[in-house]
C-alpha cells in the first residue's frame, strides 16, 4: 500500500468518525432525544469532546421543541476544511504513484 493512501484513509477515517459523531449529536438535539437514555448519553458524551473548542461560539436555538446545534454543524465544516487541507498536504508531499520509471 503506498503511503499517500494510506495517510488520506487515515485522515479520512478520523474525519468520518468525528463527523458521524457530530451529525447523531445534531440530529438527536434537534429531535430533543433523552439525554438520559444511554446510547443518547454515550453519543453527547463522544462528541462533547469534539466538539469543545468550538463551545460558546453560537447560541442554540430553540423552535417549537426543535434544538438547532449550529456549533455541531460549524465544527463539522471546520473539520472537513482541516481534512481537505490535510489531504492536499499529503499529496503534495508525498511521491505521487502515477510516475513513470524509463
Amino acid at each position: 500500500m503506498k503511503l499517500q493512501n494510506l495517510m488520506t484513509g487515515l485522515v479520512n477515517l478520523v474525519v468520518g468518525v468525528a463527523w458521524t459523531l457530530l451529525g447523531l449529536r445534531f440530529v438527536l438535539r434537534l429531535f430533543g432525544a433523552n439525554p438520559s437514555n444511554g446510547f443518547v448519553d454515550w453519543v453527547y458524551d463522544a462528541s462533547g469532546e469534539i466538539l469543545a473548542p468550538f463551545r460558546g461560539i453560537f447560541s442554540t436555538p430553540n423552535f417549537d421543541g426543535f434544538t438547532v446545534d449550529f456549533t455541531a454543524l460549524f465544527a463539522m465544516l471546520v473539520y472537513g476544511l482541516i481534512a481537505m487541507l490535510a489531504i492536499y498536504l499529503i499529496t503534495l508531499l508525498t511521491p505521487s504513484s502515477t510516475t513513470k520509471k524509463r
